[in-house]
């Protein structure tokens, strides 16, 4: 489902979880870049809970960056289609959602996110990542509230 960024400077990062809301964040942001014809970077975290002094969210043998790389390309496909129409690139990062985003908003045009998210693990939620990225990123922030809400931008 990866594809090399083949488009111009432009670069807009759309923050992934499964919710529902990220979901549409997805749909938005994919419209968002073919309009402008910007690369579209959909990106999920994972973060190993057990640095926290808690047992890992995971099972043992289970690989918990190949397994959010499976998670988010079901995504893209569900919500995209095997078509995209858009110049994509995906990527997974390990760590708290906010910081990395953060971290990516330094050579993105726009990030998007949904208002919030499923809350299966810790430090993942949408609505405290957008909160973050709000008042942090370095570029504009879209807000996309789930199934129809109204959108909010900020910068």
């Amino acid at each position: 489902m990866t594809q090399e960024s083949t488009g111009g400077s432009e670069r807009i990062v759309v923050g992934v979880d499964g919710s529902e809301s990220s979901k549409d964040a997805l749909t938005w942001a994919a419209r968002q870049a073919k309009l402008t014809g910007a690369t579209l970077a959909v990106i999920s975290a994972w973060e190993d809970t057990s640095i926290w002094g808690r047992s890992p969210g995971w099972l043992p043998g289970v690989d918990p960056a190949a397994e959010t790389m499976a998670a988010l390309n079901e995504t893209i496909s569900e919500v995209l289609g095997s078509e995209p129409g858009v110049d994509l690139t995906t990527a997974i990062i390990e760590g708290h959602a906010a910081p990395r985003l953060l971290e990516e908003s330094k050579t993105a045009t726009l990030i998007v996110v949904g208002s919030s998210g499923r809350g299966e693990f810790a430090g993942m939620l949408l609505g405290s990542v957008s909160e973050f990225l709000v008042t942090h990123a370095s570029c504009p922030v879209a807000i996309i509230r789930d199934h129809g809400g109204a959108h909010q931008t900020s910068h």
